[in-house]
């Protein structure tokens, strides 16, 4: 799977991808990469930032498009997105909506 492509989209690949790529292909690194990888995020401009996060997005719309290829693959991949961008940015901008209290 080409997870660099996915996270760069049209745009030239940052340094940050190279530890996020590490985390999709090994399931089991994850865990000690956060932190790391939280570490370069931080010493990222505001617009590398921004990018960043759409990188993030990115591999979730993926996940979401090809989940019925392999449900496990796009639910890791989907998880290490989703736990990056919440300790990243505090917040998935993919959010779902909280059920109304009619």
């Amino acid at each position: 799977m080409d997870y660099a492509r996915i996270l760069a989209g049209r745009e030239k690949p940052l340094t940050v991808y190279t530890e996020v790529i590490v985390a999709l292909e090994n399931p089991l690194a994850f865990p000690d990469l956060v932190e790391p990888i939280y570490r370069d995020a931080m010493k990222l401009d505001d617009e590398t930032l921004d990018r960043f996060r759409f990188s993030l997005m990115r591999l979730q719309l993926w996940a979401d498009i090809h989940r019925n290829e392999d449900l496990e693959k796009a639910m890791h991949i989907k998880y290490v997105a989703q736990v990056l961008e919440k300790v990243i940015f505090g917040s998935l901008v993919m959010e779902p909506a909280e059920p109304s209290a009619d």
